[in-house]
């Protein structure tokens, strides 16, 4: 999503009630057992597991829930025969919605998500019909204030590789290509610079700007996706108006 609407839903999650915060424990702990059953139990050498981990601790994640989850993946322990899919779809307005799923069910999940565009105002499209309009970056999120010196932060992260930075509200946004996850990390970590994110994640090429009853739609549509079981994931392009 937009710079703006991402750090919103950031803010959004950390300030979650327990009931969609279990949901964010199992989301997270899923994305742990398919980063170890495809890329081994090393964080070292498996990126995607790196992440992962540091989403759990961002999360608070117990320990025992990420031991847990490592198990399954290396098969110690039963579960975590999941099958990943990406959905495609329209939202409100012909914004553009890709959902990353974590199933153990196909049939149900591809109704459960089906349902959940039809009953907002969407569509679920065909494989490719909005992927073209994303691309996979490094988003990393600082808090102004944490540390408010952009000159600074913006010498530091192009220095380490970043394409990008820009301040929006109270957050500075960096963008760079997922090879430079880990310099830019190390640089940041280096100047003892905290990150309120930090990911790989699909960033759209442009945005769609919606308001009123589209936005608030949108808006219905996004969170109903977010708070499926399966769903791991949720892009879109759609930028509220300020308004």
């Amino acid at each position: 999503m937009s710079g703006h609407s991402k750090w919103a839903n950031i803010k959004r999650k950390k300030g979650a009630n327990d009931a969609i915060r279990g949901k964010i424990t199992t989301k997270i702990s899923r994305e742990i057992t398919i980063a170890v059953r495809m890329g081994g139990p090393d964080p070292t050498g498996n990126m995607r597991l790196k992440l992962a981990l540091s989403k759990a601790r961002a999360n608070n994640i117990p320990k025992d829930n990420i031991n847990r989850a490592i198990q399954k993946g290396t098969g110690e322990t039963a579960g975590g025969g999941y099958e990943e899919l990406t959905y495609e779809g329209y939202g409100p307005g012909g914004s553009a919605i890709m959902v990353d799923i974590l199933t153990d069910n196909r049939n149900r999940t591809a109704a459960d998500v089906r349902h959940i565009f039809s009953k907002y105002g969407g569509n679920l499209g065909e494989s490719g019909c909005v992927g073209w309009k994303f691309k996979q970056k490094a988003v990393f999120i600082v808090e102004k204030e944490k540390f408010d010196d952009e000159d600074e932060l913006m010498n530091i992260v192009l220095e380490a590789g970043a394409e990008d930075m820009k301040s929006d509200e109270d957050v500075f946004e960096i963008t760079a290509d997922p090879g430079d996850f880990d310099a830019i990390e190390t640089a940041l970590g280096e100047k003892g610079i905290e990150t309120a994110s930090a990911e790989v994640t699909m960033v759209p090429d442009t945005t769609m700007e919606l308001s009123g009853a589209d936005a608030e739609k949108m808006q219905t549509l996004l969170d109903a996706l977010e708070e499926n079981d399966d769903v791991q994931n949720v892009y879109s392009d759609y930028e509220p108006n300020e308004e």
